[in-house]
């Protein structure tokens, strides 16, 4: 719960009588309900279209000036400030005098359509990149190399999630709020609901071998489900581009 400093930084926030402020935006620990006496308030103050980008920070409440233009410019994953996104998950417009356009560029800014989709998947090499490390980290630990196989299969973790997220028009959430959000709001695969896939990552990151191969073989499944419901095999063809190399997936190998 926030602290009574916290809220009255944010209430005095929203009265503020400052005809300048389109919007506001809460976003952080309070906008998910995760807030505690520690937290402070995060808050995107929207003005016109000239404002420059700056944070004003307290012990209590952050102000992130933006304009209307910077919250509808959807920069692509990868690019430009493409890590400021998921910051727009779940956060709550507190204020929107623009006709709905405040409310509509966080929606599209915690979104990921069916073309960008395609370029995390294959252009930007989450997918591949996710099978690289895992594979590494079967070939380390067939080797007796077992600390570096914890280390390649935590490397994969980052491009895993990516994909996971990716494939539900998700993008992946800041590391702090993954087990809130995979409790709250689940992904439709069973294996990664968060009863299954939060020890299952553990069991990954301590180098299991078998974890590793149960989640590869889900991935594999899921990309190619992805490839038909969109008229591709781009997923699979990046899957099957390592030929022999996947027997490492199977089991006894």
């Amino acid at each position: 719960m926030l602290s009574s400093a916290a809220r009255e930084a944010l209430d005095e926030l929203v009265a503020r009588d400052d005809p300048t402020i389109l919007g506001l935006v809460l976003s952080g620990s309070a906008a998910r309900g995760m807030a505690t006496e520690r937290s402070d308030v995060d808050v995107y103050v929207v003005r016109d279209d000239d404002v420059e980008r700056v944070t004003s920070h307290s012990a209590t409440i952050d102000e992130i000036y933006c304009s209307v233009a910077d919250l509808e410019r959807v920069d692509r994953h990868g690019t430009g400030g493409w890590h400021f996104r998921w910051s727009f998950a779940y956060a709550q417009v507190f204020r929107d005098v623009t006709g709905g356009r405040i409310t509509e560029a966080v929606r599209r800014q915690a979104t990921v359509d069916d073309d960008e989709q395609r370029w995390v998947l294959i252009d930007q090499d989450r997918l591949d990149g996710y099978v690289n490390f895992a594979y590494r980290a079967l070939k380390n630990r067939r080797d007796g190399r077992l600390l570096e196989a914890r280390l390649d299969a935590a490397e994969s973790v980052s491009w895993l999630l990516h994909v996971m997220f990716t494939l539900a028009g998700r993008l992946r959430p800041y590391n702090k709020y993954l087990p809130w959000e995979l409790r709250t709001h689940p992904l439709a695969v069973p294996e990664w609901s968060a009863a299954a896939f939060l020890p299952e990552l553990e069991r990954m990151l301590a180098g299991d071998p078998d974890a590793i191969r149960r989640t590869f073989a889900v991935v594999d499944r899921e990309v190619r489900v992805w490839d038909a419901a969109h008229d591709t095999t781009a997923c699979g063809d990046d899957l099957d581009s390592w030929g022999d190399e996947l027997a490492l997936f199977s089991a006894g190998n």
